[in-house]
């Protein structure tokens, strides 16, 4: 029985060190796009419902491998900026966290070698290296350059968006479906941009809330070079380029479609707009943490719009 509970006990601090709710979103999020967008249409895919599984899992691995190397080279700011939340050097040696982010990015990245040996484009299996590799500069040397960190977290979010079509569009693409094909890819990019727009702002509230801890490391993030308060107007101006060109889709695209037209003013533009007026103004670390967990919904929820929007289509017919 008490072996139980240590086991019990000692998966916790694993599961906040791999971020599992961002991991359960990412995979959710492929998940939507897959089965509630892709799967219902009349095409062809490159990869069976397993297949797809796989690549799902390699993102999830390689993308918690990043979490757990970025958490060993910030034990000193996460010693500041959140002190009851360090895991590596407390809960979990560093040598445990190096072993652990060792399993994890070669599992995920020989998963995505044989998904690219599936779909006959070996070449392909460079992209997960190439990811992997980031992540690692990324931990070690890049978020510490001025919105550097910021834009390359966002890309490497919005290219888990991308890699759906690459690995499941793309080889499954002929002569006769290419116009077809082409207009999903250009689909999911759309989202892949939203993401990407949505996790830079989130990037940079997080700076926000973290600037005490990251100025000790020496670190040259937004808001120690300008000011929170600076920063945080900037975040608020840069919002208001997704809130535009998120009204201007809605009206070139969806305004014969109601549902989705409401639920994307309702969900998606009410909320962003909502962070655009509160950001102004916060200071705080608890009015950021806030702002920073209200854009995750933002991205959840203009993900699942791609159902909505699917299923507006269908009964509106």
């Amino acid at each position: 029985m008490l072996n139980y509970k240590f086991k019990i006990t000692s998966v916790v601090p694993f599961l906040k060190l791999i971020r599992y709710q961002n991991l359960l979103m990412l995979a959710f999020m492929q998940f939507v796009f897959r089965y509630g967008f892709l799967h219902v249409q009349n095409i062809s895919l490159a990869l069976s419902d397993w297949q797809y599984g796989l690549l799902i899992l390699s993102t999830a691995l390689i993308a918690a491998g990043g979490y757990v190397i970025n958490d060993i080279f910030d034990q000193k700011t996460d010693t500041v900026n959140k002190p009851n939340a360090v895991i590596v050097g407390k809960t979990i040696s560093e040598i445990q966290a190096y072993n652990l982010y060792i399993w994890l990015t070669s599992s995920g990245v020989m998963i995505g070698f044989y998904l690219s040996n599936v779909i006959r484009k070996p070449g392909f299996a460079s992209i997960f290296i190439l990811v992997a590799a980031t992540l690692y500069l990324y931990a070690t040397s890049l978020k510490q350059m001025i919105l550097i960190g910021n834009i390359i977290v966002a890309l490497l979010l919005s290219f888990s968006v991308i890699i759906i079509g690459v690995f499941d569009l793309f080889p499954a693409t002929t002569i006769n479906n290419q116009q077809q094909m082409g207009l999903f890819f250009s689909i999911l990019i759309d989202y892949a941009i939203f993401a990407f727009v949505i996790n830079l702002l989130r990037e940079i509230v997080k700076d926000i809330e973290d600037t005490d801890g990251d100025y000790n490391q020496g670190m040259s993030t937004l808001p120690i070079v300008i000011g929170k308060s600076r920063t945080a107007k900037i975040v608020s101006g840069l919002s208001l380029i997704p809130l535009f060109f998120i009204v201007c889709y809605i009206h070139r695209y969806l305004l014969d479609l109601l549902f989705a037209t409401l639920y994307m003013l309702l969900f998606v533009v009410g909320p962003l707009f909502y962070f655009t007026l509160k950001i102004w103004s916060a200071k705080s670390k608890r009015e950021c943490r806030i702002l920073s967990v209200l854009l995750k919904c933002i991205l959840l929820l203009g993900i699942l719009s791609v159902i909505v929007i699917r299923l507006n289509i269908k009964y509106n017919a």
